[in-house]
């Protein structure tokens, strides 16, 4: 079916009770992969690229791929933006046909956020797209950014921030992290209390390193989106490794690539039934 916009995909988890993991693609062979694995258990997936990755593809390219692969699937999938800097990134996965984006402003101290977020949100609102803010700021490393910080969300502020930026997705931290170099602490009282305040989804980033177990229980604080990406990319690296250690001569890519999509599709599924106990 084709991309459907992430309001009517929020609607859809909340008719099912259901979060959903948003994957994060780089190429073709990863966004098949996504898609794919959800497909094979009819679930509901976001697909989802930073623009640290969108340099090898641009924006149009992967939005290209991910429409095309979601007309040939009969699950919902969305296409969302990660962790929007600037503007421009924002304008750039708007005009490339995104359903949602992410700005991440949880650098600036609090006057500055809500201000950049407001201008975001009154942009894409306009254009029938979906906002995704942080409040509070994750550390650990994703891609080649390494962030030694660990602010956790302030429970006092994440009303006043939702009310005053009108954001539809609200990103928190709550003790996760981004990658796997170590395991996060879930905080679920802090959780429960963040839920307590909004009404609007909450988001878990990093959700690479989370255990099953307590990624079974964030759908009942109303976490709507998880994030993942770390392990999904090991998976792709450590095949095409595995292979060129197998046969150092090895010339046949497509046959490395099946094999690293195949594997990737299954850390998918994995990830899927550990959060909706598929």
């Amino acid at each position: 079916m084709p991309l459907v916009k992430m309001s009517e995909f929020l609607n859809y988890l909340d008719e099912n009770n259901l979060t959903a993991p948003a994957f994060n693609t780089t190429n073709l062979e990863m966004s098949l992969s996504i898609i794919n694995g959800a497909n094979e258990l009819n679930m509901p997936v976001i697909v989802q690229i930073a623009p640290t990755n969108v340099k090898l593809s641009g924006y149009d390219f992967i939005a290209d791929i991910v429409k095309k692969a979601a007309d040939k699937v009969d699950i919902p999938v969305t296409l969302h933006l990660d962790h929007g800097m600037t503007f421009e990134d924002i304008q750039k996965a708007v005009e490339a046909g995104f359903n949602s984006v992410m700005i991440d402003a949880s650098r600036l101290d609090y006057e500055d956020n809500i201000k950049f977020t407001q201008d975001v949100v009154e942009y894409c609102h306009q254009r029938g797209v979906s906002v995704e803010a942080e409040l509070g700021e994750l550390g650990g490393k994703e891609d080649d950014m390494v962030d030694e910080s660990d602010d956790q969300t302030d429970p006092t502020l994440v009303e006043d921030f939702v009310n005053r930026t009108g954001i539809d997705l609200l990103a928190v931290s709550v003790g996760n992290i981004h990658g796997l170099d170590e395991p996060p602490k879930i905080n679920t009282e802090l959780l429960d209390e963040i839920n307590n305040k909004v009404e609007i989804p909450l988001v878990i980033h990093g959700g690479s390193g989370i255990s099953d177990d307590i990624l079974k229980q964030l759908k009942s604080y109303n976490v709507r989106k998880v994030n993942l990406a770390s392990d999904l990319r090991k998976e792709f690296i450590t095949t095409v490794g595995k292979r060129y250690e197998q046969n150092n001569n090895e010339y046949n890519l497509i046959s490395v690539l099946l094999d690293a999509q195949k594997n990737v599709q299954d850390v998918v599924k994995t990830k899927l039934g550990a959060l909706n106990k598929v």
